[in-house]
């Protein structure tokens, strides 16, 4: 029911050489080292009169070991392509003359500056505040900015201590936790409070609180900052956001609602009244509905959502999707307020789709392609980012009176890419248990020859309700530059094929997903070219769940890379920032009946593994936090199970934020299989899935 991600899909790793090899090898091929040169593009945003196009552009700095952000410009057919300034996020004021933004401030983290897009170009920095700003709007008279930030929980717990002698260094108070509405701040440390809405003057000065009280806005984001759907209404006076009462936030499942939010004096006042996960509000240019996406509330893991419209009275409110069943994202109203585009996932892609007011939503381009982001221009133009599995991310620009018209605007990659030759990608589609057809696809190196064997590696993406996609994939493309055939596949529990395939695990995860992980290896090798003697599986978050799930109900893999897991479901509510989260897979709570909770749980299977494992963590991590990795490595050595544990420094959840620990995440994963690759392995006692 809380589609909060519990696990985000990681990047994958590599293998076939000694490690050096591996970051070294020809600039003809995506090697690891080239990772460092790599960009992506992200957010295109075009200003109110259609003419031009400010996008995200992501690069590597070598020497702070980050991923750094700056915003471009360019014209609408993309020309005049130019940095603007550091940052990213961007949102046009409503006269075109200024821009919002996110950008590393005073006194420190990001922080919100508005630049003037005159001649001038000035630059002025808007916030200063101790909590990160997110989801920034323009009031519709642009003096003002919204924006959504936490605040933390005073508690109401106080003792009266002695004052402590002048210069003394006495240790801090404890932190008091006294809700399950918690969220990491900057020092990693997990601080209860809830996020509300801001606003500021569009020149500066000091935030005002709108929204206050044991409530979060942005619920359906998590109550993260940068996640918070709201719009403003036309008369300034009023705003529509999402969000849940701290009752919603602790049932065991959640709900959100929109709610119709007094500027001035922060009454608030509920739209849906129905019961369910509403969110996304986005006000058409007329002012005359809103449109939002959700389902009403029910007891599942999964399901699509569907987009609706609502007055902003709250009357009216009507669903413009019947029959899709698929996720829509982007959502963007026309410019005339007689439709709705937005993006719809469907089978590892993503197109464009237009709903008219009244008449079947139908989609507008084809293409096995993943395109996100979307604005909409005044010129019958939409732009987003497209990617395939060949070409990483770039701007497009669709014509909407002749949408299959799809211009590339950008080439962020071209220094790249210009002589290097990318592993073919080929689509597979393959039976599993119950009838379920599944899909996945195979990455092949360069150069490759079906008469060979080949080893394989199998990655499996976190969620688990998300799905892999047909965009360029660096680190499998990596993988097959070394050698590797990798297969990734979209087991039940997936998005993009319904929500039947979707809620298949829900009170059994894993169990099916497996029978179609399965499949799949057993499709490749049936194609002839793998090594089954060097076959390896790997996944992080929902794919540290699968893949010490496989490697205790199967030995045919060489060796594992078991990174950022869960394995143990009953600490694991005790431990992750997202507790409520755990229940929807379980029909009963634990301290009714923990059976369902230890027949789920990979510990306790730890008994039938034999395959080598390298767990991965990083240190930082609070949804799949360390204790969960310990505790299946020390499982693994009190059974002689050849193991090893990196403990990934300055990590959240995953183990590649940093652009060292990406090379390092593809360089041990490709030195753990060759290490153990088609080399005899320990017995350790036969293998009783069952037991």
């Amino acid at each position: 029911m809380n589609r909060i991600a519990l696990f985000v899909t990681a990047l994958a790793g590599t293998a076939a050489a000694p490690v050096n090899a591996f970051a070294q090898s020809a600039d003809t091929l995506l090697s690891v080292n080239r990772f460092l040169d790599y960009e992506t593009v992200a957010e295109p945003v075009a200003s109110p009169d259609g003419a031009q196009v400010i996008f995200t552009r992501r690069s590597v700095d070598k020497m702070k070991d980050t991923f750094e952000t700056a915003l471009w410009i360019m014209n609408a057919d993309g020309t005049k392509q130019r940095f603007l300034v550091k940052g990213s996020g961007a949102v046009w004021s409503p006269d075109g003359t200024r821009i919002a933004f996110l950008a590393e401030g005073e006194p420190g983290g990001p922080q919100i500056q508005v630049r003037y897009m005159d001649a001038e170009g000035s630059v002025t920095q808007v916030t200063r505040v101790m909590k990160a700003p997110g989801s920034l709007r323009w009031s519709p008279d642009g003096k003002w900015i919204g924006f959504a930030m936490l605040v933390p929980a005073e508690p109401a717990w106080r003792i009266d201590m002695p004052t402590p002698p002048t210069g003394a260094t006495w240790t801090k108070a404890p932190r008091i936790v006294e809700a399950l509405h918690y969220r990491a701040d900057r020092t990693g440390y997990l601080d209860a409070g809830f996020t509300h809405l801001f606003v500021i003057p569009a020149t500066g000065g000091t935030p005002r609180q709108v929204t206050h009280g044991e409530w979060n806005v942005g619920a359906r984001g998590g109550g993260l900052p940068g996640a918070v759907g709201w719009t403003w209404l036309p008369d300034g006076r009023s705003v529509i956001v999402d969000g849940n009462d701290a009752a919603d936030a602790e049932r065991l499942y959640e709900r959100s609602n929109l709610y119709s939010i007094n500027v001035a004096t922060g009454a608030r006042r509920r739209l849906t009244m129905q019961d369910g996960l509403w969110a996304g509000p986005t006000l058409s240019p007329d002012g005359r509905l809103i449109a939002f996406r959700g389902f009403p509330a029910g007891k599942q893991s999964y399901r699509a959502e569907d987009l609706y419209t609502i007055a902003p009275d709250g009357s009216g409110m009507t669903l413009r999707t019947p029959g899709l069943d698929r996720d829509p994202v982007s959502v963007t109203w026309s410019t005339d307020s007689k439709g709705l585009y937005f993006a719809a996932q469907d089978r590892g892609t993503s197109n464009l789709w237009y709903a008219q007011l009244g008449q079947p939503a139908r989609q507008l381009t084809n293409g096995t392609h993943l395109l996100t982001g979307l604005s909409i221009g005044k010129i019958n133009s939409a732009f987003t980012v497209r990617s395939n599995p060949s070409l990483p991310p770039d701007i497009v620009k669709i014509d909407l009176k002749k949408p299959t018209a799809m211009t590339q605007l950008t080439e962020v990659n071209a220094d790249l890419l210009t002589g290097t030759r990318v592993g073919e990608v080929e689509e597979i589609w393959y039976p599993s248990s119950g009838g379920a057809r599944i899909q996945g696809w195979l990455v092949k190196p360069p150069n490759f020859d079906p008469s060979r064997k080949y080893p394989l590696i199998m990655e499996i993406h976190g969620g688990p309700h998300s799905m892999y996609t047909v965009g360029f994939n660096y680190s499998f493309q990596s993988f097959a530059a070394n050698g590797f055939v990798v297969i990734y596949t979209n087991p039940r529990g997936s998005t993009g094929y319904g929500s039947g395939f979707g809620n298949a695990i829900f009170q059994a995860y894993p169990s099916v997903d497996y029978d179609d992980l399965m499949a799949g290896v057993d499709t490749a090798i049936g194609r002839g070219y793998v090594d089954t003697k060097q076959m390896y599986v790997g996944g992080c978050s929902g794919g540290g769940v699968l893949s010490s799930w496989v490697i205790g109900h199967t030995d045919r893999f060489a060796a594992a890379a078991v990174r950022c897991p869960v394995i143990d479901w009953l600490s694991f509510a005790g431990e992750t920032d997202i507790p409520l989260f755990t229940y929807n897979f379980f029909e009963k709570p634990f301290w009714e009946d923990p059976t369902a909770w230890l027949k789920q749980s990979s510990l306790m299977y730890v008994g039938n593994v034999k395959t080598p494992t390298m767990l991965m963590t990083g240190v930082l991590d609070q949804r799949t936090p360390m204790p969960q990795t310990e505790e299946y490595y020390s499982a693994l050595k009190m059974r002689g199970v050849p193991a090893v544990l990196l403990r990934f420094e300055n990590e959240w959840h995953g183990t590649s934020s940093r652009p060292s620990n990406w090379l390092r995440t593809q360089l041990y994963m490709m030195s753990w299989y060759k290490k153990w690759g088609g080399e005899p392995r320990p017995a350790i006692g036969g293998l009783n899935p069952e037991k």
